[in-house]
């Protein structure tokens, strides 16, 4: 399917979230060329602190191979990763996270700490920035002028 294809699988979601009242994040999780997993935030309406989208994806996705750690497979995220994510990425032990938007307040992936460098981590998530930055970062635009209004 291709970056772009699977990012805007990823931009799906994070539009799911948004009619939800969730801050909007998307994630999906490709292996072998396939979707295996497609989630959303879900922080909000599920209580849970840890309800990223890129969490319940690797969820699914870990239900899906029953295997918590799922080698070679690539995330498309549409907002760089947080600690706690990145965390969840080096756990999984994902080959490639691939985000569209850079989050210069959260995101530890490039914009503070480049946390998948540390050289402390017992396994490397490649990363890269991919399409449709423009459109993740203008759907989480709306999402915050909305609720301060």
């Amino acid at each position: 399917m291709g970056d772009l294809n699977y990012m805007k699988r990823a931009l799906f979601q994070a539009e799911k979230a948004y009619h939800k009242d969730e801050v909007p994040v998307g994630a999906v999780v490709i292996l072998d060329d396939q979707i295996i997993s497609e989630a959303h935030n879900n922080s909000i309406k599920g209580l849970d602190p840890s309800g990223h989208a890129e969490i319940e994806a690797l969820k699914k996705a870990a239900l899906v191979v029953g295997n918590y750690r799922i080698k070679e497979a690539v995330m498309y995220v549409t907002l760089e990763p947080c600690m706690m994510c990145c965390g969840a990425l080096v756990q999984a032990r994902l080959a490639e996270v691939v985000f569209a938007a850079r989050d210069p307040k959260s995101g530890v992936v490039v914009s503070n700490g480049q946390l998948l460098e540390s050289s402390f981590l017992n396994h490397k998530v490649r990363y890269r920035q991919g399409p449709l930055e423009n459109e993740s970062s203008e759907i989480l635009k709306r999402f915050f002028a909305s609720r301060r209004s």
